[in-house]
C-alpha cells in the first residue's frame, strides 16, 4: 500500500467534471484499490458518485491511498492529475 496527502487546487473541488475524470483514471487500474480519505471518511475513488458526494472542496487536504497491482503507478498518475487541477 502507498499513499500521499494532496491539496485539491482546482476551483470546483471534486465535483462533477473532476470527479468523473478522477474516477475514470482510477478505474483504469483494475487490480488496485484506490481510496480517497477526507475528514476521516474513506471513499472509493473509482466511483463517480462516491467521489462527488464526499464533499471535497477547493483547498481541502485529502489522502490518496492505493493498494494492489501497479499501486505506485496509480498513485503517481492520480496525484499528478490532482496537482495539475485535472488539466
Amino acid at each position: 500500500m502507498v499513499s500521499e496527502k494532496l491539496v485539491i487546487v482546482n476551483d470546483e473541488g471534486l465535483h462533477m467534471r473532476p470527479a468523473g475524470t478522477l474516477a475514470k483514471a482510477a478505474a483504469s487500474f483494475k487490480d488496485c484499490d484506490i481510496t480517497i480519505i477526507y475528514n476521516g471518511k474513506r471513499t472509493n475513488a473509482k466511483s463517480v458518485m462516491s467521489v462527488m458526494t464526499a464533499g471535497v472542496n477547493c483547498g481541502a487536504q485529502i489522502e490518496l491511498e492505493c493498494n494492489g497491482e501497479n499501486e505506485q503507478q496509480a498513485l503517481d498518475t492520480l496525484a499528478e492529475m490532482i496537482r495539475n487541477a485535472f488539466k
